[in-house]
């Protein structure tokens, strides 16, 4: 089992992702849990995320510790990863996992925000749908390839930001998030088995993209 730390998620993703052995930890910003429009500053959201990797940490410490979250949450927690502010929590985050990494606000494409994941040491999962208007992925799979092999890239033909499908897909929503789930799940073994045997790690090359490329 692994333990995911989520800001904030639905109860259909929390009990999906119980489903195939993923324990998670939930907590909001001080701007969300204050009913508040204006986001936190950003040193405030990384401060939040540090917290509450500590106490899942210290909740979960024999469990693998995963961080992210769904758009901001996801990339706040990159952000804090990329300034150091996630070391020392135990043994510590050892991958991260983003429900669709907002690149860039909609109708405005743009890979600034993607500026610091090379500064994140700790594998990285980016799942993400085709028709998300916040990561073109014209310009996200270039981001991934640059951050090499690190970098797991998964799509999701004709999904949202929010993971909805077209109805054309044949598939339900329901489908969409155990695949998700169920992808978090096989990398995370991965890098358990990785980080148990370093001998096998991979050298430099292209980020793994899976499923619709």
């Amino acid at each position: 089992m692994s333990a995911l730390l989520l800001r904030p998620a639905k109860a259909r993703w929390l009990l999906v992702l119980a489903s195939v052995g993923v324990a998670t930890l939930r907590y909001q910003f001080p701007y969300m849990e204050e009913r508040r429009r204006v986001p936190d500053k950003p040193a405030v959201l990384t401060a939040t995320v540090r917290a509450a990797v500590r106490a899942a940490a210290e909740a979960a410490p024999d469990l693998l510790l995963l961080a992210g979250g769904k758009s901001m949450g996801g990339r706040m927690t990159s952000q804090a990863a990329a300034e150091g502010l996630l070391e020392g929590a135990l043994d510590g985050v050892r991958g991260l996992v983003f429900f669709g990494f907002p690149l860039h606000p909609p109708k405005q494409p743009g890979t600034k925000r993607a500026d610091h994941l090379a500064k994140v040491t700790v594998p990285m999962l980016f799942l993400q749908g085709t028709r998300d208007e916040l990561a073109d992925l014209k310009l996200l799979r270039p981001v991934c390839a640059k951050l090499g092999p690190r970098v797991t890239l998964h799509i999701i033909e004709t999904a949202d930001h929010s993971f909805h499908v077209l109805k054309k897909s044949g598939r339900s929503d329901a489908e969409v998030l155990r695949e998700l789930a169920e992808t978090t799940v096989s990398w995370a073994d991965g890098i358990e088995g990785k980080q148990a045997t370093p001998q096998n790690s991979v050298g430099a090359g292209e980020p793994r993209n899976r499923h619709g490329d």
